[in-house]
């Protein structure tokens, strides 16, 4: 995995992160703004569209058919052409009263977009490469968006690390996006249910995070890099600790968590083994992670393949996120807000996603219901945390919020204009 980042202290991300929890009521993604996507060239699709449309109640109306390839990989072509136009087409003549916030893929959508020859005269975005190859969903996630630049990835503006950003995406034009897909129908069919039945029981077990350092001593220590994410992950394991949600395992060797080291897991983040699943986890049903490396959902079909986000969710694992392409290290959600946002349990699946997610127009994907709730919040009054509307608020992108820290006296507004994004500097400018 390559790495371009320059330094960022740790403790800022756990400022920025205490702001989610200051959130007024709203309400949390809801099954009637959901907008499902099945390919009808590809077996089982529809129906498997359907069945979780009828499990969550998501109207029968907000099923939109496409045909287009049903391998993995399409052209940037078939992608505008069968994919893009259509979806939009259909958001575009939705009444005005129906207010669609996320896209869910459905099995036999394809994964990712192969790279294209771009013109010579193209020139490159500010961030990222030249390389126009990207993940299906990404793109999807800039649908209502007229037109941007191919090249390379956008900085995500609900993402709470770039709040201070002015941003080339407007944040009313962003979906949420969501993928329901494995290595086979019945996979898929499991992670809808696995969800439901979850959020029922609450999620309980385990939670691993695979680092490989120790903890550097000074909290103010700059980091970046492979070092950043090393030591998001000490963070994310100290605060589900500190949340009682779970006990917690955090390795921090160099090796990683070998078969039979990890029972009952729940939750998990960690690195780095490139491409080959390690069978350390006994997921128990529900369970939500991911590996940091380059290659971990180039393919969800290819049988002999042990990329993680294949194999995980062949072992029983129910969400995980994993790049189609190289995304480099700063592409991945950061662990320490990840992991302890969705464990507050006033936010989605797809919406934790969502603001802790650094780029679009790029390579991750989110595999798992997005409505999913594994933990039920801890004041049932404040159930339902969700995003604003732009301008609702100071801080834009973060939940609902009169943007003021009453017991701290601070206004967030002031907390939101940080140098959060240092660590996320961008690659240099080459074709892949």
């Amino acid at each position: 995995m390559c790495i371009f980042a320059s330094p960022i202290p740790i403790h800022f991300f756990l400022i920025l992160f205490s702001l989610v929890l200051l959130a007024a009521p709203g309400h949390a993604l809801q099954a009637d703004e959901v907008l499902v996507i099945a390919n009808s060239r590809a077996d089982d699709s529809l129906g498997l569209a359907r069945y979780y449309m009828q499990r969550r109640g998501i109207p029968a109306k907000h099923l939109v058919r496409i045909s287009t390839t049903d391998q993995e990989r399409c052209s940037r072509q078939e992608y505008e052409q069968e994919i893009r136009h259509p979806v939009r087409q259909a958001l575009l003549q939705l009444p005005a009263t129906t207010r669609i916030r996320c896209l869910v893929t459905i099995y036999g959508v394809p994964l990712a977009i192969r790279s294209a020859e771009l013109p010579a005269e193209t020139t490159p975005s500010e961030s990222g490469n030249k390389g126009n190859h990207a993940a299906v969903d990404s793109e999807l996630a800039l649908v209502l968006t007229d037109t941007y630049p191919l090249p390379g990835w956008l900085e995500n503006p609900y993402f709470l690390g770039f709040q201070a950003h002015k941003s080339f995406l407007e944040r009313d034009s962003v979906l949420m996006v969501g993928r329901l897909d494995g290595p086979d129908p019945a996979t898929v069919r499991r992670l809808i249910d696995d969800a439901l039945a979850t959020e029922h029981n609450g999620l309980q077990g385990t939670a691993y995070f695979d680092a490989r350092w120790p903890l550097p001593e000074s909290p103010t220590q700059q980091l970046s890099g492979y070092a950043l994410y090393d030591a998001s992950l000490h963070r994310a394991a100290e605060k589900i600790s500190q949340s009682g949600r779970m006990t917690v395992r955090l390795d921090q060797n160099e090796t990683l968590f070998q078969p039979g080291d990890a029972p009952r897991a729940a939750l998990y983040g960690g690195w780095y083994s490139l491409g080959q699943y390690v069978d350390a986890f006994t997921w128990v049903r529900g369970a939500v992670g991911y590996h940091i490396a380059s290659a971990e959902c180039t393919t969800l079909r290819q049988q002999d393949s042990q990329v993680w986000c294949k194999r995980m969710l062949e072992r029983g694992i129910a969400a995980t996120i994993g790049p189609v392409n190289e995304p480099y290290v700063q592409a991945f959600p950061p662990p320490e807000l990840f992991f302890p946002l969705l464990a507050e349990g006033y936010l989605s699946l797809g919406e934790t996603y969502l603001v802790t997610l650094p780029f679009l127009s790029w390579q991750m994907v989110l595999i798992g219901d997005p409505l999913y709730q594994p933990f039920k919040p801890r004041n049932q009054q404040q159930r339902g945390h969700s995003f604003s509307s732009p301008g609702d608020h100071d801080c834009p992108g973060l939940p609902e919020s009169p943007c003021h820290n009453d017991a701290a006296e601070q206004p967030l507004a002031a907390l939101c204009q940080k140098p959060w994004a240092m660590a996320f500097s961008a690659p240099p400018r080459h074709s892949h």
